[in-house]
């Protein structure tokens, strides 16, 4: 798995990690595609981060920050090695937690995100109850946008809370949902 983009273009990624399930390669490309404009500057948040592969794209593509959340230490010392093998250190963090505990952390610390990334683990209810969340906690910038991938059976809403749905795009099973604060 390798960088497909922005500065650190090229670039292999550690991602062997038990449990975890990589973002295809032509959907993160085509995620990014999509994000390439409000992703430069941009605070990104990635939950389920996994191999971190999407926040380290997002990086790449010159975001000014990346929180990596995930419950597994696997994950998150995998994200760690690639941080510092891509020397992208001092623009990552990772926290080791509960992504419902991660949020009301960033809650109580008053962070907001432009982009908040959601790629939870296939068919677990973990997509809903992360997007339910954050249309509750005020975590999502103005004129901010969460996106998730889901397999593309997954029940989803189209309004959670303020969030709405505004863009869908699937690719073979994978689907990629877009959403943002209502006006």
């Amino acid at each position: 798995m390798r960088i497909s983009g922005g500065d650190k273009k090229g670039h292999k990624l550690l991602w062997d990690v038990s449990g975890t399930r990589p973002m295809r390669e032509f959907v993160r490309i085509a995620l990014f595609n999509i994000l390439q404009k409000v992703v430069i500057g941009a605070r990104f948040l990635d939950l389920f981060a996994g191999t971190g592969s999407v926040g380290l794209e997002a990086l790449s593509r010159r975001a000014a920050e990346v929180l990596f959340v995930d419950h597994s230490a696997a994950a998150c010392a995998i994200i760690r090695k690639n941080l510092k093998a891509l020397q992208l250190v001092s623009y990552g963090r990772v926290y080791q937690e509960d992504f419902l505990d991660a949020l009301d952390r960033f809650y109580r610390r008053g962070r907001s995100f432009e982009i908040i990334f959601v790629g939870p683990p296939y068919n677990a209810g973990l997509a809903d109850q992360a997007i339910q969340k954050l249309g509750e906690l005020p975590l999502v910038a103005e004129d901010g946008i969460v996106v998730t991938e889901v397999y593309k059976r997954e029940a989803m809403k189209e309004i959670y809370n303020d969030l709405i749905l505004f863009d869908r795009r699937e690719y073979n099973d994978n689907l990629l949902l877009f959403y943002r604060r209502a006006d």
